[in-house]
C-alpha cells in the first residue's frame, strides 16, 4: 500500500518538560491545557476563536517547533524583533509528521509582515515575491505572496492573512488557495473570515473555554452573526445603539 504524503503535519500533542509550571501562561490557557491529539485536515484545518482564546498561541507555537522564526517568512528568514514575546509553547509540543516532507513552506503572520516585507526590500531578494512588497498596498502584498512566493508542494501556516485583504481580494486568496492544494499543498490558518471559512471540506477547530472541538461552516459565529446582520442589519444596528441608550 501506498501511503499518501498529505498531510505534511498530520498532528500535535503537548509535552511539557518536567517542572514545567503549568499555571502560567501559555500552559493555564483551556485550549492548552485540552489540546489532547490535535489533528490536521491533508488540504485546509481552520483555527477560529474569540481574540484570546489562544489560536494565534497555538499556530505561533507549531510555526516555530517547525523551525520558523518568530515573525514569520521563511524557515531561512531569522529576525529577532519580536523573539522576546514568544511563548515557550513550542518546546512542549510533540509533532507527527507524514514520511514525505514538503519542498516548499512559509509562515505569514500579518502583524509581522510590515517587518518581513522591509528586510526583503533591504536584502534586494525580491524576486521571489513578484517585485518590493512596500510597492505595492498591504492587500497586495499579501496576495503577491499567495500567487508568486508559495509555489505548491508545500505546508503553509497564515495567522490572519485577511487583515488586509477586501471581500474581493479574500475571493482572490480563496482561489490561489484553492491551486495550491491542487498542487499538493496543506494549509494551517487562524482566520475571522466568514468568506475564507467558506473553503470546500475544510477542517474547522473552534477554540474556546472548553477546549478544541471541530464544527460546519454554518455552525461558527463567524457565519452565523455575519449571516444574520446582512439579512436584519437596519433592525440589528436599531438593537445595537439603542442598547447603548
Amino acid at each position: 500500500m501506498q501511503l499518501a504524503a498529505k498531510p505534511f503535519l498530520k498532528e500535535v500533542s503537548v509535552a511539557p518538560a518536567a517542572g514545567t509550571d503549568l499555571e502560567k501562561y501559555p500552559y493555564n490557557l483551556p485550549v492548552v491545557r485540552k489540546l489532547g491529539r490535535l489533528k490536521f485536515h491533508a488540504d485546509v484545518t481552520f483555527f477560529v476563536g474569540e481574540n484570546g482564546s489562544g489560536k494565534s498561541t497555538v499556530l505561533e507555537a507549531i510555526a516555530l517547533a517547525l523551525g520558523y522564526g518568530p515573525e514569520g517568512g521563511t524557515k531561512a528568514l531569522k529576525l529577532l524583533k519580536t523573539t522576546e514575546s514568544v511563548s515557550p509553547l513550542s518546546q512542549s509540543l510533540k509533532l507527527v509528521k507524514s514520511h514525505e516532507r514538503p519542498t516548499d513552506g512559509y509562515f505569514l503572520r500579518a502583524e509581522s509582515f510590515f517587518n518581513v516585507a522591509t528586510y526583503m526590500d533591504e536584502t534586494g531578494y525580491l524576486g521571489g515575491y513578484g517585485g518590493s512588497l512596500h510597492e505595492k498596498s498591504h492587500g497586495e502584498a499579501f496576495l503577491s505572496l499567495l500567487t508568486h512566493k508559495l509555489v505548491g508542494h508545500g505546508l503553509y501556516l497564515l495567522d490572519e492573512p485577511e487583515a488586509a485583504l477586501s471581500p474581493q481580494r479574500q475571493l482572490a486568496a480563496l482561489i490561489a488557495i484553492h491551486h495550491l492544494v491542487h498542487q499538493a499543498s496543506q494549509f494551517i490558518i487562524a482566520t475571522h473570515s466568514p468568506i475564507l471559512l467558506a473553503y470546500p471540506n475544510a477542517k474547522i477547530l473552534r477554540f474556546d473555554e472548553s477546549g478544541i472541538k471541530a464544527v460546519k461552516y454554518e455552525d461558527t459565529e463567524h457565519y452565523s452573526v455575519t449571516r444574520d446582520f446582512l439579512n436584519n442589519y437596519p433592525r440589528r444596528l436599531e438593537q445595537l445603539f439603542g442598547s447603548e441608550e
